[in-house]
């Protein structure tokens, strides 16, 4: 036992004195902006490399373009992606040498010495001069950051020198044919409204304003008397407007909620909420909804070949080709059951049933196979459409469309490609809008946003609150799912009062 020792203490000995010959990690020269950002807490701060943490550069990708004189002048914006790929700018005055730059142009900063300051409400590298940048490459493909206007709004510093994409954009009120781009114009794209600064100046001013177009811009803010951060979305020049619609299309019928598992046995009882945009007469004006379940067990398997006309277990249909609703007012399809969750439920026998059938011992309308659910609870995606006729084949369009889950055999590219069709709505696009691509179904493309199940069995009704105006032809609001739990003893006030679809 002490030999052992003694060997353990002589090899500890020559372990501990052997020369360290690992050479460590070394620190990179160059800094995120997302870091350099974070460093400012409200107060000027020199830029040193103790407090950039053994760094002295930046190396981004220029966003700023001065051709057309729309920008803050003299500021040179830069943004990179470089800390947990999250897209950061900042801006650097630079004097008339800031026109010398153009976007995709890979530049390395020097940034040691300089000062972050917010100035005018724009957070810049101050101090940097020409020979302090050195230019890399040029012409290089930048990130395109499509960006909501309400997350823009939520946390503007994060979004601030970056150069975004703001999708579906348009104004209220419709731009008239004489209406310019030059001034203040408040940019809705469905989620929020943000302002679009254009200088008098700038070549483009006098362009026409679109109905509808993406808006390629640089997030810059203001600062408000309250001493908050406003911001705004600068365009770089007129092809930074890339228009998409000069017409438009309104949606004569939104979906604005649905039960899908009520509390207790669902069949007869499940129903879908609608709001009509205009005063419609179905006799005169016929529609269908048709409902898609896409569990494995439901026949015919595979893709649907037919669309929303597939018919079987897969899909079932409505017609609506009597009664009418008024502009901004619900009505439902569903269950003859009429009660609002389930059996034994406060009645809805009053409220406006434009088709109500018992779905579990009748067919549908021309196809679908009758079933005790009509409407999936859980698993597999299902979905529901409306069509604006009662003729239903595998080539129509709906005038709206919302999906649950994405699970199933709903869309191959093919060929032929197969799938359920969808329409441009705030959920989804027949055109991807960044690419101008053709995207036609559910989970093509863009096209896979989604609403997400509930528990089973416990009564919750599914509210789609927005704000819909029938004069833009568009979503001023998108809707949002909200969960609300019904009672047996529920009033229907809950499921058409605050937080429904109300139109402008």
């Amino acid at each position: 036992m002490k030999r052992i020792f003694i060997y353990a203490f002589i090899l500890l000995f020559f372990w501990g004195c052997k020369k360290d010959t690992y050479p460590g990690g070394t620190i990179s020269p160059y800094i995120a902006i997302y870091d350099v950002r974070s460093l400012y807490k409200g107060q000027d701060i020199t830029l040193t490399v103790d407090n950039m943490l053994g760094s002295d550069k930046i190396a981004a990708m220029v966003v700023s373009d001065h051709t057309e004189g729309n920008l803050p002048e003299g500021l040179l914006i830069v943004q990179d992606g470089r800390r947990l790929s999250q897209i950061r700018g900042i801006s650097i005055p630079l004097g008339a040498d800031a026109a010398g730059y153009l976007p995709g142009d890979s530049v390395v900063i020097n940034v040691a010495g300089s000062v972050l300051k917010r100035v005018d409400g724009i957070l810049q590298i101050t101090g940097i001069k020409k020979e302090d940048i050195t230019k890399v490459s040029s012409g290089n493909e930048i990130r395109i950051n499509r960006v909501a206007t309400n997350l823009i709004l939520a946390k503007p510093d994060d979004y601030e020198s970056t150069l975004a994409v703001v999708v579906r954009g348009g104004f209220d009120p419709l731009p008239s044919p004489t209406d310019v781009l030059a001034g203040d114009k408040i940019l809705n794209d469905g989620f929020g409204d943000l302002t679009l600064h254009t200088l008098p100046t700038a070549a483009f001013a006098q362009d026409s304003v679109p109905v509808s177009a993406n808006y390629y811009g640089i997030v810059f803010n203001t600062i408000a008397k309250e001493g908050q951060l406003v911001p705004q979305l600068r365009l770089r020049k007129g092809d930074d407007v890339s228009v998409l619609s000069s017409t438009i299309e309104i949606a004569p019928v939104i979906i604005t909620g649905f039960i899908s598992d009520v509390k207790g046995g669902d069949g007869n009882y499940e129903y879908i909420q609608m709001m009509a945009t205009r005063d419609i007469n179905f006799a005169d004006t016929p529609y269908a909804v048709i409902v898609t379940n896409n569990a494995n067990a439901s026949t015919p398997t595979g893709y649907p070949a037919k669309g929303w006309a597939t018919g079987g277990m897969r899909t079932f249909k409505f017609n609506l080709s009597k009664g009418s609703a008024a502009k901004g007012s619900f009505f439902y399809v569903g269950g003859d059951g009429k009660t609002i969750n389930g059996a034994g439920s406060t009645s809805m026998s009053t409220s406006n049933w434009i088709r109500a059938f018992n779905y579990t011992t009748a067919d549908g309308d021309g196809f679908g196979t009758k079933t005790g659910g009509l409407l999936a609870n859980s698993g597999n995606a299902f979905g529901m459409a409306v069509f604006k006729d009662t003729v239903v084949t595998v080539n129509s369009k709906p005038v709206d469309v919302m999906f649950i889950s994405t699970g199933g055999s709903l869309y191959t590219p093919g060929s032929p490609a197969k799938g359920y069709r969808i329409t441009t709505t705030d959920f989804y696009d027949v055109k991807n809008p960044i690419t101008r691509e053709d995207q036609p179904f559910y989970l093509s493309g863009s096209n896979t946003l989604n609403l997400s199940y509930n528990t089973a069995d416990l009564g919750y009704f599914y509210m789609l609150g927005g704000i819909y105006s029938p004069a833009l032809g568009k979503w001023i609001r998108a809707r949002t799912q909200t969960n609300v739990l019904l009672t047996k003893e529920s009033a229907i006030s809950e499921i058409e009062g605050v937080g429904s679809t109300t139109l402008k």
